[in-house]
């Protein structure tokens, strides 16, 4: 396979673990094909490997062609990668994150919060510590100031490394989570 169909077969993982691997790594050989051979090349169900090419159809990430059987009148769909949509895909995901991002990091700016030192587990704002008078909701115990410096520091960095990967032409696939 291809450095494109790599990163498809890579971006697939997303989208449906191993099974989808296999699905855009048996389209990446056939070229177009219909999805009874894409299922039996990437040895998975009919459905499952139907599951996975609507999903990248919904992304751009392959093309999808219909035409009937002369026979039975049925519907046969031929599939198509489209490697060059991976790019749009993995900027328009980055973008997202990146606004994601952008809103947390001004939640996180604009908001004092409070942990139960007892469970770990409930953060909330002040106000709503507040409202319960500075007890946990989970286990009653006595809510102390949580410092969210590192959390801001985290989203800045976090947000730097988007906005330097969206400057940065062509796309550049990332791998990590985020």
């Amino acid at each position: 396979m291809g450095n494109h169909h790599d990163d498809l077969a890579r971006l697939a993982s997303f989208f449906g673990g191993e099974e989808a691997i296999n699905v855009v790594k048996a389209l990446a050989q056939a070229g177009t094909t219909t999805d009874d051979v894409i299922a039996t090349q990437a040895n998975v169900r009919l459905n499952t490997a139907r599951k996975v090419l609507y999903k990248l159809y919904d992304h751009a990430l392959v093309t999808c062609q219909r035409s009937r059987d002369e026979k039975t009148g049925w519907f046969i769909y031929h599939w198509k990668l489209q490697p060059d949509q991976l790019d749009a895909f993995v900027r328009s995901r980055k973008k997202k994150a990146l606004e994601t991002l952008r809103t947390r990091l001004e939640f996180e700016k604009g908001h004092s919060f409070f942990m139960c030192k007892e469970c770990l587990n409930v953060r909330v704002t002040f106000e709503d510590a507040m409202e319960s008078a500075f007890r946990c909701s989970g286990c009653n115990g006595q809510m102390v100031s949580d410092d969210n410096r590192k959390t801001i520091q985290l989203l800045e960095d976090l947000s730097r490394k988007l906005e330097s990967e969206l400057s940065d032409r062509p796309a550049a696939f990332v791998t990590e989570k985020i």
